[in-house]
């Protein structure tokens, strides 16, 4: 993984309720880093990455925990998640405060919010609706694999694979794992030895 794209988390989490919240910071473009709390004892994501698979590889990758995390972070910063409380971010203003102009904070927020969302929208889509609804449901609803086959309606034991091929595409899309050019790419054909092809 390029130093470029490099994933910095922190070591240090702090404990709350029971659960390790890590604090993690993304960089989507050279100097735009974003920090995200992640939740370690609730995160899908997180909780495959610590596992280990018979020959002792993580279920998923550095580079594919990578790219989840970052779809996560446009997620959250979009602000797409439903509220279930009250928002106390912004004080209820009185009638000066209402005639008053807009606040510059308050423009530049907006703006951060519709680029994440226009980034994240975008980011579905170059994945495909194909894999994109595994991507929503475990990295940005942090559903655990079993419970997004029920939303899915998939079959029972196939969202793990299926995860694993969305997480690749999303962090080949991200630059986080390089294509393979075309010439590296075996064509395999089913002619017998000796054939020609008619050239009309």
């Amino acid at each position: 993984m390029s130093k470029k794209h490099e994933l910095a988390v922190s070591r240090s989490g702090r404990r709350t309720n029971g659960a390790v919240i890590a604090r993690k910071k993304i960089e989507f473009e050279p100097g735009c880093i974003t920090t995200v709390d992640v939740n370690c004892a609730e995160s899908p994501l997180s909780w495959l990455h610590t596992r280990k698979d018979a020959l002792g590889n993580s279920l998923i990758s550095d580079e594919q925990y990578c790219a989840g995390l970052r779809l996560h972070a446009d997620f959250t910063a979009s602000q797409l998640m439903p509220r279930i409380t009250s928002n106390w971010q912004t004080p209820i203003a009185d009638g000066a405060a209402r005639r008053s102009p807009p606040r510059n904070d308050l423009l530049y927020q907006s703006e951060t919010i519709l680029a994440a969302k226009q980034r994240y929208y975008a980011t579905l889509a170059a994945v495909g609706p194909e894999l994109s609804p595994i991507l929503v449901e475990v990295c940005c609803y942090a559903s655990g694999i079993e419970a997004a086959e029920r939303i899915l309606r998939m079959p029972r034991r196939s969202g793990k694979v299926v995860l694993q091929l969305a997480l690749t595409r999303l962090a080949r899309l991200y630059g986080l794992i390089a294509s393979k050019p075309r010439s590296e790419i075996a064509i395999r054909s089913c002619a017998l030895d000796g054939y020609r092809p008619r050239i009309p």
